[in-house]
């Protein structure tokens, strides 16, 4: 099963360069070059994990994340972030973002961060804890 992952970003050459990276990997990609865009695609469709840009013009990152996890709360979200905005992904982080990358990114870090939102994600989903994960699996509950 492909996951869904929703990128969100205002440069159209990043959208395009993920999409085709992720594609690659075999997750089903949809885009939005801005907040407002996320948002309406959000209502209609459900995303296990939003790869997030944090500066965009009109409404950032960090308000966009607010309004997804008021629609979708179950929904991860990843911030994307260059160097001068780290605080602001950190405090993205306190407000429910799964975590952050900086840009430029190492592919593998990417595809490593979105396969462990994407397990927390469908672990939610089924009301298993992460914290309780080692635990289930030495007792033979989950495998």
């Amino acid at each position: 099963m492909k996951h869904k992952i929703l990128l969100v970003d205002d440069e159209e050459i990043m959208l395009k360069y993920l999409s085709r990276f992720l594609i690659k990997k075999d997750f089903d990609i949809s885009t939005a070059m801005n907040g407002n865009e996320a948002l309406e695609i959000i209502k209609k469709q459900d995303f296990i994990v939003v790869l997030l840009d944090v500066l965009m013009p009109g409404m950032d990152g960090i308000e966009t994340l607010r309004e997804i996890k008021k629609i979708k709360p179950m929904t991860e979200v990843i911030m994307l972030t260059g160097h001068a905005s780290v605080q602001v992904a950190i405090k993205g982080m306190k407000l429910g973002a799964f975590d952050y990358l900086m840009k430029p990114f190492n592919q593998d870090e990417l595809i490593e961060k979105l396969r462990l939102a994407c397990e927390k994600r469908i672990f939610n989903e089924k009301g298993i804890d992460a914290v309780d994960i080692p635990e289930m699996i030495s007792n033979n509950k989950i495998k």
